[in-house]
């Protein structure tokens, strides 16, 4: 699985970490940039480059970094196929929560349901709430997690890409 991971100003440092850790982990990664620190760039740049190989290659995924999260996802998610999702940390310090009778994290549970309910594929992660060691763990968590195949899950997913292709998307 090819990973594509990009950055505006406010996520590049937490970016050039998880690059680096994901390269030592083995993982096949793009950097689509920012390649420096500019307090002046738009993440809009970078996040369309990480969506549109997301939205081309459907077994690639793509980690995108802001302050939090929700433009970068926001951007993302206007191109066809792209499900991006946002963690910007645990709103309490990992609470047991009753998920369906199972009893999980509530932070990484909602990562793991967005890939096994939803198929998410781009991850955008919020660098002004979530420190490395956060970042490597849903990171981990989420591309591990694989999406169930149910048929509910899937008629959801039809639905929503029926619903973009019918609307003027990039």
């Amino acid at each position: 699985m090819k990973i594509y991971l990009a950055a505006d100003h406010a996520g590049f440092e937490l970016k050039e970490k998880i690059k680096v850790w994901l390269k030592e982990t083995g993982y096949d990664i793009s950097d689509e940039g920012a390649f420096k620190l500019d307090p002046n760039d738009d993440y809009p740049d970078y996040i369309k480059v990480v969506a549109l190989q997301v939205s081309s290659d459907s077994s690639s995924r793509g980690l995108v970094f802001g302050g939090s999260g929700q433009g970068e996802a926001i951007m993302a998610n206007r191109y066809q196929g792209v499900r991006a999702v946002v963690y910007y940390g645990a709103i309490a310090p990992h609470l047991p929560v009753d998920v369906g009778g199972r009893f999980g994290q509530d932070d990484l549970e909602i990562v793991r349901l967005t890939r096994e309910h939803n198929n998410s594929n781009i991850l955008s992660i919020g660098a002004r709430f979530v420190n490395e060691v956060a970042a490597k763990e849903v990171i981990s968590l989420w591309l591990q997690t694989e999406f169930s195949q149910d048929e509910r899950h899937l008629r959801r997913l039809k639905k929503l890409d029926d619903l973009m292709s019918e609307e003027n998307t990039f």
